[in-house]
Formats: C-alpha cells, sequence, structure tokens
C-alpha cells in the first residue's frame, strides 16, 4: 500500500527517481529558500522531501519564528512522529537501488536531523546540518556527519558546536564541521540578505553535494 504524501514539499529529479534526501525546514517554516533547495537537489539527481512541521505557517520576522517554534517545542513528541513519517514516505519514493536516506536541517532543522539519526537510524547514512546542533547521544546512530557554522553566530556558540562534534567522536561517528569565517546565522539563506555570505554559501553548497554524492548514493 502506498503511503500518502504528508504536508510538505516533493521535488523530483528529472529521471524521475534518485537517492532520497529529507530536509528538515529553518525556524522560519517551510519557504520559498527551502523550497528552492529542494529543487536544487532534485536538479542535482537526488529525490527530495521536506515535511510542512508548521503545518502551512511561514514566518518573515525573528518574532513570528521564535512564536512558531516555540509551539513546535510544546509537543516534540508529535513531530518526531511527523518526521518519521516523512522518512517512510521517502523511502517508497526512492530508488530502491539506494538503500538509505541522508538527512539534512537547517538551524532549528538541524537538531531534529541530528535527533532523527540518534534515535531513529535505520536506512539514515548521512546527515548535513546548516548552524545548529542537538543531542548528545549518538551511540546508536549509522551515519556519517557533515556541519556548517558560522564564525559569529549568537544563536549557535561554539561551544554547542565542540559538544556536538565531541559526542560524535565518541560514538565512532564520522564527522567532519566546517566554520565559515566573517559569516552569522542564516548565512546560506538568500532571503536573509543582511546575513547571507554568497561566497560561503557556495562553498557549502559544494561540500554538501560532495558529501551527498560520497555517502547518499551507496
Amino acid at each position: 500500500m502506498t503511503l500518502p504524501q504528508p504536508e510538505g514539499f516533493l521535488a523530483i529529479p528529472n529521471v524521475g527517481k534518485g537517492p532520497g534526501v529529507l530536509v528538515l525546514h529553518a525556524w522560519w517554516g517551510l519557504n520559498d529558500t527551502i523550497k528552492a533547495f529542494c529543487t536544487r537537489l532534485a536538479e542535482s539527481g537526488f529525490m527530495v522531501f521536506a515535511p510542512d512541521l508548521y503545518h502551512g505557517k511561514v514566518a518573515n520576522t525573528i518574532d513570528g519564528a521564535e512564536k512558531l517554534s516555540t509551539a513546535l517545542d510544546t509537543h516534540q513528541a508529535q513531530v518526531r512522529t511527523e518526521i518519521i513519517e516523512a522518512k517512510k514516505f521517502l523511502i517508497e519514493r526512492t530508488d530502491q537501488s539506494h538503500k538509505n536516506l541522508a538527512v539534512i536541517g537547517f538551524s532549528l532543522g538541524a537538531y531534529f536531523a541530528l535527533d532523527l539519526a540518534a534515535t531513529d537510524p535505520e536506512k539514515i547514512n548521512s546527515v548535513v546540518v546548516f548552524y545548529g546542533t542537538g543531542p548528545d547521544d549518538f551511540s546508536r546512530s549509522k551515519a556519517a556527519f557533515l556541519g556548517h557554522f558560522a564564525e559569529k553566530d549568537e544563536y549557535e556558540p561554539q561551544s554547542n558546536v565542540d559538544n556536538l562534534e565531541a559526542a560524535l567522536r565518541k560514538a565512532g561517528r564520522p564527522v567532519t564541521l566546517f566554520q565559515y569565517l566573517g559569516t552569522g546565522h542564516w548565512f546560506f539563506e538568500p532571503d536573509r540578505v543582511q546575513a547571507y555570505n554568497r561566497e560561503a554559501a557556495n562553498m557549502a553548497w559544494a561540500r554538501t553535494l560532495e558529501f551527498l554524492n560520497r555517502f547518499s548514493k551507496e
């Protein structure tokens, strides 16, 4: 029985199939920037799905995003269930010659990407996070990890990044974390015009694509 598509955005590669990438949005919600990112991944040969964790709501201001993310915090069990359902849906749509998924998370979504790899690791073999950290127990994880972090980030201090790297290494997971000089939070997102850094964003994209091609197409 084919699973119905959960609320979210599905981007299909031109060939109609490919390895799966689950994308978890930032605290702004499933906005045009995330959809464009998913489309860009699909154009690179991946089957991509981004669940809508806010169910249609999108924020354009920090205050609005804080309200949406705070509301999300009150029902994290439901959010985790929705992400697992999105994972199952994507697995069903994925080219079966590639047995595993990648998960990419932005900021708030990074926490849930790391959480998924730690608590429901089956089929997750690679994780990419943009300026976000998460749990500290990855003993069950089977994934390789790539992280993109800003030099000056008021939302994600260096101590959090160091703790994440230590936890992943303690669990024996392959991990590479990059710091981008002269950047702050949201440096990858072009709609955040005061934070966007084209050079750093292009570098992070190239590194992400290389990482996905190395691990997710196994």
